[in-house]
């Protein structure tokens, strides 16, 4: 597999896992077959016109389009079986953590995985739990006819996710621990990024230091004000990305992490800024200048 560091703002970074070997039927988990069987479900009810197959699948591909993408990427590492684990020890080559070192200096590139792979842990502990618990007590709904079991099935998706996501992050902390992370700078990624960095973030860097700039907090280990952040990634240069990497599978991604980031940055401004009501007697004032 391939961890890929994508910064999406100058504060927060997607990380994807790639998996680049292909799994037979018969080598596939339980999990995995549950999974799968329960995609080409969803993709069958996507496909439908109408009915209530269809308006599920609206409002639940809402619901999922809101999971946080930090989420996303912590479920596309592969969960750390005992034979994974084998052929990863005893494996002759390292997996590769790709990013562009043109926004995230290779002195940081670890510490940023490190971070992205444990920051969210106990988030997760509490809310399966959580999920766990409302189980039982949305099982009764299944006595509804024609209409499925929805809160229960909802519930039982998001346990599943957030041991995925638990899974993940242990998964890259046992790669850091035992020294299986190999930096793999991305000329590629090396391309796209300057192009994104504002004039201003780069001039900030040493000009006779061979050092990227610390641009992401993560990265550099220091808070930047709130004010200072920033996008990087749009949905324009987002599908240029994928396309330069050529996996299709991150397009779904990046628009997610873009669309969430942006939101945020949007939510966080007009927290910052609020814009203020008329009172009653500006209200007044406007009536009589009529």
């Amino acid at each position: 597999m391939r961890i890929y560091l994508l910064p999406i703002s100058t504060r927060r970074t997607l990380l994807y896992c790639q998996k680049l070997e292909t799994k037979t039927a018969d080598s596939k988990s339980y999990v995995d077959k549950a999974t799968a069987k329960a995609a080409k479900l969803w993709a069958g009810w996507e496909k439908k016109e109408s009915g209530w197959q269809k308006t599920i699948v609206n409002y639940g591909n809402k619901a999922l389009q809101r999971i946080p993408y930090e989420e996303w990427g912590l479920k596309s590492v592969p969960p750390l079986s005992k034979r994974r684990q084998e052929e990863e020890a005893h494996g002759l080559e390292k997996v590769e953590v790709v990013y562009p070192k043109s926004a995230i200096p290779t002195t940081k590139a670890l510490s940023v995985l490190q971070t992205l792979a444990t920051e969210r842990q106990t988030l997760h502990k509490q809310r399966l739990t959580w999920c766990i618990v409302g189980m039982p007590i949305s099982a009764p709904f299944a006595l509804v006819p024609v209409i499925p079991n929805l809160p229960f099935f909802y519930l039982v998706y998001r346990a599943w996710s957030h041991w995925r996501a638990l899974a993940g992050g242990k998964h890259i902390q046992w790669l850091s621990e035992n020294n299986l992370l190999s930096l793999a700078p991305s000329p590629i990624l090396d391309k796209i990024y300057p192009t994104l960095l504002s004039t201003s973030t780069l001039s900030k860097a040493n000009p006779q230091s061979s050092e990227a700039p610390e641009i992401d907090s993560r990265a550099s280990g220091q808070e930047i004000p709130e004010e200072q952040e920033k996008m990087l990634l749009t949905q324009e240069n987002g599908r240029q990305l994928f396309k330069e990497l050529d996996i299709p599978e991150l397009e779904v991604e990046v628009e997610r992490a873009i669309w969430q980031v942006e939101h945020a940055l949007h939510k966080e401004h007009s927290q910052a800024h609020p814009v203020p009501n008329p009172g009653p007697t500006a209200k007044n004032n406007e009536r009589k200048d009529q």
